[in-house]
């Protein structure tokens, strides 16, 4: 397993990242921790959560998938060995049910998720912890289009860096990161760190595969010059890009199967788009889902790649893709496919 530092700090995260959001819903607790086992026998130090998981975000569900790695924590007693990512929720995304019914970035919704997050996981600290998505209105969540509202109200930014530097200073998080964000909000975050001596982000958390690399557009730039990398989620587009929904397949335990929720990957020009794709990697002899997330595995940009998995044979062959270098030839591939269908789910 490779290591790659993570942003400026003095931790280097493994370059795959064990996913959770399916901790909860579709997997147990039983499993969930096998899936730990795997990933940590792997080399995999980093692992990656949220408050809302798992998804998709239900109250009866609600924050069980920290509970689940809080449980993993206290039987196994190893929480040193691993770089815990979390999330706080941000406002919207049917999630109606915790703190005010409004979700906020402010003092109090920060410091309330921090420390509820902190009992769940059985945890003195947070390694890296990350706003899950904008508390204002811009375009994450598949809206490519940016449609302003000059009377919008949310926290100011500058609010919420400050209540995230009390944190800091309290031990309870190491490091911030964003998620789902946007250019505009991820250079504002850090102009406002350099000149208040705030903490800096040191990642963003934002989706990335061969159907949607909108994050190529001014955040690849910002990720290497600002020395603040993807964590990139989603690379197999909800396994969309492993082959298994090809010929209009729906396997019943598929993700895409369960929920309409993600229905974004189901039009023409994803499947097209994600039909040639798998073609390509048959005819090179590839596992398609080794080559999309060897893909994602090779940019520059790129900090950790954060896979999921619902079995352990998903799991071993999504890490095994950290092996794949892809060729010249398939490099090209992809491009071409890419210039006939540009980020068809975003």
């Amino acid at each position: 397993m490779d290591y790659r530092q993570l942003g400026r700090t003095d931790l280097n995260v493994s370059a795959i990242c064990l996913g959770t959001m399916t901790w909860g819903e579709q997997n147990t607790e039983a499993e969930a921790f096998a899936q730990i086992e795997r990933a940590k026998h792997a080399g995999i130090n980093f692992i990656d959560t949220a408050e809302m998981y798992p998804v998709p975000p239900k109250a009866e569900t609600y924050a069980t998938t920290e509970r689940y790695i809080g449980n993993w924590f206290k039987s196994r007693g190893d929480r040193a060995d691993w770089i815990l990512a979390s999330k706080i929720a941000g406002p919207g995304n049917t999630i109606d049910y915790i703190r005010d019914k409004q979700l906020k970035h402010n003092r109090k919704h920060i410091v309330e998720a921090v420390d509820a997050s902190l009992k769940r996981l059985q945890t003195d600290w947070i390694d890296l912890y990350q706003l899950h998505w904008p508390e204002r209105s811009t375009n994450f969540f598949g809206q490519l289009g940016y449609k302003h509202k000059a009377d919008e109200d949310f926290t100011p930014l500058e609010e919420t860096l400050e209540a995230l530097d009390e944190q800091v200073k309290a031990g309870k998080i190491r490091h911030i990161g964003l998620s789902n964000e946007t250019p505009w909000g991820t250079m504002k975050f850090l102009a406002l760190a350099e000149s208040r001596g705030w903490p800096r982000a040191v990642s963003i958390q934002n989706p990335y595969n061969l159907l949607n690399r909108s994050f190529e557009v001014g955040l690849a730039e910002i990720a290497l010059r600002e020395q603040c990398g993807l964590l990139a989620y989603s690379p197999l587009a909800f396994g969309f890009l492993s082959g298994k929904y090809e010929g209009g397949a729906r396997p019943p335990k598929g993700r895409l199967s369960l929920y309409n929720r993600f229905s974004r990957y189901f039009n023409p020009q994803s499947e097209a788009a994600c039909s040639r794709y798998v073609a390509l990697a048959r005819e090179h002899g590839l596992d398609p889902a080794q080559m999309a997330l060897a893909f994602v595995n090779q940019q520059p940009f790129v900090t950790s790649n954060i896979i999921g998995a619902t079995t352990l044979e998903q799991l071993d062959s999504n890490i095994a893709s950290f092996e794949l270098k892809l060729s010249d030839e398939v490099l090209a591939g992809i491009e071409a496919i890419h210039k006939d269908h540009p980020n068809p789910a975003p």
